[in-house]
């Protein structure tokens, strides 16, 4: 196939379903797009299926045609498989470009191999950006939210591009604006997208914010199931209820699909509800547990989102969950309150736990940039998650509102407005939790951020005693209360008359 030289203004390399669906995302905005596939014939399809794209598509048959089809400084986007996919692809580009030329990767790749790339091209005098791309296969038709890292002077040659394509949200409500069709996109409205900083830091609050989406969905799978198992209610009357939350605080894009999954019919058995015939074994591909991993690495207690990890690991093990249903019996519980009390009840547990996760999720971001020596701007992450991305809500305009009060905020809870509502609200948050205990129901997103609330608010927690046993069995030695902070001290712990030696 014939290419016309140095006329694209864009070059992406990986022709899936995001990647097809990103490339007439930024040609609906007059951008000339190069594409190259590893298998031709897909890129001749698409290019063929789509041949009237405001800003046009040039398809090449080899990495060279590609490469010289690009206007300087050239922009090539990778979007393949995270790791040695990645690699590979730069391993090829790279030889064929010039100084100043920049390469993106828009897959989920981990944050310490966009450090590692970043640092690699950089010696080459090539420059590298990490760039988080959130909100599926819709999103990335007709906006995502989009998170790039790298140097300053690579945000300043994509921006125009990125700036175009992203999800856009009102100026004044900070609400999605979604009326995009093929060809015809948002005009107006503030870009999802902005410069998260140097390196790996697009990539790591990426990874974050999938950790927070494992957070969302399962806190939302956990009320789902709660008004279910007390209530006895069906499928289309649950739909009712999620579609009422999505008219208040809770509004979001995961409530809003949550009600209209609920009232879809199975179509092998038009009688059902399509959710109860889904098994109840959920998959991952691995970002929630990179964000619970690096959070024990950093020593940040953000355990609802591990727990929302656990729980899909959990669901997995399907047959020894019903072998041991059958032997391992749990308290019989019959609900006999107010149905209205406690899907108000259930309501407020969801956005009050909701809050103790987002706090985790910026308390790790809080944390990492110190460690990577970013300087992170929290109110605006919270900004380009309100549009295009799958945790798009309502929501998150508060978080903004929080960070613009105090840019230096320690925890969300500590907010004016969340402190109010969580004050307000634990009292029902509490009764659903022994709700589920006493009627042996797991929920342990709810749970964890329940906990998580109490740890956090507790001057004194029983760590002491735990540090004494540390120091008991490994001479981990301790500090004291009535000591100043950084002093430490160890006793011999066999014979309890002998002085304590200070360390």
């Amino acid at each position: 196939m014939t290419t016309t030289q140095n006329t694209a203004d864009f070059g992406l390399i990986g022709l899936a379903v995001m990647g097809q669906n990103l490339v007439l995302n930024i040609a609906d905005h007059g951008f000339k797009v190069a594409v190259f596939n590893r298998t031709t014939q897909t890129m001749l399809d698409f290019v063929k299926a789509n041949p009237d794209t405001p800003g046009g598509l040039v398809g090449c048959e080899t990495v060279e045609a590609f490469i010289a089809a690009l206007k300087r400084p050239r922009k090539v986007m990778i979007l393949v498989k995270a790791g040695a996919p990645v690699d590979a692809v730069i391993n090829q580009v790279a030889p064929l470009l010039e100084k100043g030329d920049i390469i993106i990767d828009g897959g989920n790749s981990l944050w310490t191999d966009t450090i590692r790339r970043e640092k690699d091209l950089a010696a080459k005098g090539l420059q590298f950006v990490g760039s988080g791309v959130s909100g599926g296969e819709e999103g990335a038709r007709f906006g995502p939210s989009l998170m790039p890292g790298g140097s300053p002077d690579s945000w300043k040659q994509i921006k125009p591009i990125w700036d175009a394509i992203a999800a856009k949200v009102d100026a004044t409500t900070g609400q999605p604006i979604e009326n995009a069709t093929p060809g015809h996109p948002v005009v107006g409205g503030v870009p999802c997208t902005a410069h998260i900083g140097p390196n790996g830091a697009g990539h790591y609050v990426k990874m974050v914010h999938n950790g927070i989406e494992y957070g969302d969905m399962q806190m939302i799978c956990e009320a789902y199931f709660l008004l279910k198992h007390f209530l006895g209610l069906k499928a289309p009357e649950l739909s009712e209820i999620f579609a009422d939350w999505n008219e208040g605080d809770l509004s979001s894009f995961l409530i809003q699909i949550t009600a209209d999954i609920l009232q879809q019919k199975d179509p092998a058995s038009p009688k059902k509800y399509l959710v109860d015939s889904v098994l109840d074994t959920a998959g991952q591909k691995g970002t929630g547990k990179w964000t619970s991993v690096n959070a024990l690495d950093m020593g940040v207690p953000a355990a609802t989102v591990a727990e929302a990890v656990f729980a899909r690991c959990m669901s997995a093990i399907k047959e020894q969950r019903v072998a041991a249903s059958k032997t391992l019996k749990g308290p019989k519980f019959k609900y006999k309150g107010s149905k209205a009390k406690l899907i108000e009840a259930v309501r407020d547990a969801l956005y009050c736990s909701k809050i103790c996760s987002y706090a985790q999720g910026f308390q790790l971001m809080a944390e990492a940039q110190k460690e990577y020596k970013w300087q992170l701007n929290f109110g605006e992450i919270a900004m380009i998650w309100r549009g295009g991305c799958i945790i798009r809500a309502k929501f998150l305009q508060r978080i903004k509102e929080a960070y613009d009060r105090d840019p230096a905020l320690a925890n969300l809870l500590l907010d004016p407005y969340f402190k109010k509502r969580v004050l307000k609200a634990q009292a029902n948050w509490r009764k659903v939790v022994s709700l589920a205990a006493e009627a042996g129901i797991s929920c342990p997103a709810f749970m964890s951020a329940l906990s998580y609330f109490d740890g956090y608010r507790a001057a004194v927690l029983p760590a002491n005693l735990l540090q004494a046993q540390r120091d008991y069995f490994g001479a981990h030695t301790f500090e004291r209360v009535d000591q100043p902070r950084g002093k430490f001290f160890h006793v011999d712990w066999p014979d309890p008359k002998r002085p304590q030696l200070e360390v």
